[in-house]
């Protein structure tokens, strides 16, 4: 290459936007001794760098820098981690020629980390969660992909203002509504309520909507996390590990509640009593999908709890922690914490 050539080449270079990757882990830096295994394999073992190398045509599309923050497998995530991901987001996000943000996770908490993003972080520029389904050893992973799919959004001006987005699968959807929906398939990922929030095929990207409540006030990153667990309700239920929580002092109990928020009754005075020491208590729904309703009159006693609106457990639960660090007192106001549900 002639001396002029490599510096227009250097020049065109220069001219890309630049994506910073924050890498935590997951399926997507995973490695299996074959091939032909995608269910046996070690997650979180591939260095980012590694990942961005096997994918040279990310050159071709962005100035991309590498940040390992973690190396996790997505099930064991913590919320020192949380904390930390999003001081990076916040500080790379404040960086003036930085045009977006891609994170890489595990599949499994994935949900989880994006709706804490999405409830803390303004994202003045793209910030973009991916993952993938294979290991980045086995036959068709799906990784390599989505990486490129991922730095493809968060470097398209359409995506800005769209809050936290998760793309996997070719697929954009909003961080708030997006849930694993399956066990192995590559497109495990859906948002059951809305749909998905547009979607890329090569370097063409189409947003068909914007996401509902991506203006809703942020909340604090907390310092300390207040315990916030899950209980389920089934057939005969006890009331052995509710009224067990209350006894660690539990802040705030979910309950992944049957039908539309429907409690088993032996469960529903367990709650109620663990309501009357003060505990916040929010119905959500196993089913998947659908709306809770919201009780006209808050009443723990007639088995009336909060409604998590159409959140699932777990990412109600994301919503209730980050609440009741912002501001104890809402734990025991009804009123407030269904608004704040309402809200966001």
């Amino acid at each position: 290459m002639s001396a002029s050539s490599s510096s227009e080449s250097s020049q065109s270079s220069q001219a890309l936007p630049r994506v910073v990757v924050l890498a935590t882990g997951g399926t997507i830096a995973g490695s299996s001794g074959s091939a032909a295994s995608s269910a046996q394999y070690q997650a979180a073992t591939v260095p980012v760098s590694h990942l961005v190398q096997a994918v040279p045509v990310l050159a071709d599309v962005a100035r991309v820098e590498t940040e390992q923050v973690a190396q996790v497998d997505s099930k064991d995530m913590m919320f020192s981690l949380w904390q930390q991901l999003a001081a990076r987001v916040t500080h790379w996000s404040l960086q003036p020629d930085v045009a977006g943000i891609v994170i890489t996770h595990g599949t499994d908490t994935l949900e989880e980390t994006a709706m804490f993003l999405h409830l803390t972080q303004a994202c003045p520029v793209p910030v973009v969660l991916t993952a993938a389904m294979r290991p980045s050893t086995s036959l068709s992973a799906d990784g390599p992909l989505n990486l490129l799919d991922a730095v493809r959004v968060a470097v398209s001006p359409e995506a800005r203002g769209r809050g936290v987005l998760v793309v996997l699968n070719q697929q954009i959807h909003a961080a708030r509504d997006v849930t694993k929906s399956h066990t192995s398939a590559v497109d495990a990922f859906v948002s059951p309520m809305t749909g998905p929030l547009g979607f890329m095929q090569d370097a063409y990207i189409r947003f068909a909507r914007a996401p509902a409540m991506s203006g809703a006030a942020r909340l604090p990153v907390p310092t300390t996390w207040p315990m916030v667990e899950i209980v389920a309700s089934y057939a005969q239920p006890g009331r052995a590990m509710v009224d067990a929580l209350v006894a660690a002092r539990v802040k705030g109990v979910v309950v992944a509640a049957t039908g539309n928020g429907s409690v088993h009754e032996t469960l529903s005075g367990a709650l109620a009593d663990a309501a009357d020491a003060g505990v916040a208590v929010v119905r959500s729904s196993r089913t998947g999908a659908g709306h809770v309703a919201i009780p006209a009159r808050m009443s723990p006693r007639a088995g009336a709890f909060l409604s998590a609106a159409d959140l699932n457990p777990y990412k109600a639960r994301v919503l209730l922690m980050l609440a009741l660090a912002a501001d104890p007192a809402l734990g025991t106001d009804a009123a407030r914490l269904q608004a704040l549900f309402a809200a966001h």
